[in-house]
């Protein structure tokens, strides 16, 4: 369903546009221009006063904070280097934004993603982030089953498979909320925030 408004009350919630994942082949969307896309929004988002929140995935040293299952064998192996999920510096993330680590695709989970959206009084989120199938997709359904109303930004999130990317736009998402492209987004931010 395309986006007709946004609630006075919106953060844009951004998933894991790290340097750990820049490097992947992505698509229908490439990385920098979702990167791209993303800092737009967020630059909107600052000026009408609305939350920006960053999340990256990470996991402890010892690597024993992984999702594991029977499923995962033989199990993912993502760097555990620092700098795998630290922002891209393009994204031009500002000190009064928020920042969240998460351990599973779900940003929700296990984390106070939720405690920080409600304590501000936020009713609706903004989604963008890789990957749409997962990281965002996940998001997307649990905001919605806690009642956030969810905007999705189909022009600021990519896949590792575009079959994937379209099946979440074209099919899962219209479930969860509205979607949009940046530029429509950014006119809604301007009316929200006015």
């Amino acid at each position: 369903m395309p986006a007709t408004a946004l609630d006075p009350k919106t953060a844009l919630v951004v998933i894991d546009l790290q340097k750990g994942l820049a490097g992947r082949p992505m698509a229908p969307n490439a990385f920098e221009g979702v990167v791209a896309n993303t800092a737009r929004l967020a630059a909107g988002f600052r000026r009408a006063r609305l939350p920006v929140i960053w999340v990256t995935v990470a996991f402890s040293p010892d690597g024993g904070d992984r999702l594991v299952t029977r499923t995962d064998a033989p199990p993912r192996q993502l760097p555990l280097d620092p700098a795998f999920s630290e922002l891209v510096p393009e994204l031009g993330a500002q000190p009064m934004d928020l920042r969240l680590v998460k351990r599973q695709p779900n940003a929700f989970y296990g984390t106070d993603l939720e405690l920080q959206l409600r304590r501000r009084g936020i009713t609706g989120i903004v989604l963008t982030g890789v990957a749409t199938s997962i990281g965002v997709e996940s998001t997307a359904r649990q905001a919605h089953e806690l009642g956030f109303n969810v905007t999705l930004a189909t022009d600021a999130m990519t896949d590792l498979r575009p079959e994937a990317h379209a099946n979440s736009v074209g099919r899962i998402f219209p479930r969860l909320g509205e979607t949009a492209t940046t530029d429509e987004i950014l006119a809604l931010v301007a009316k929200a925030g006015g």
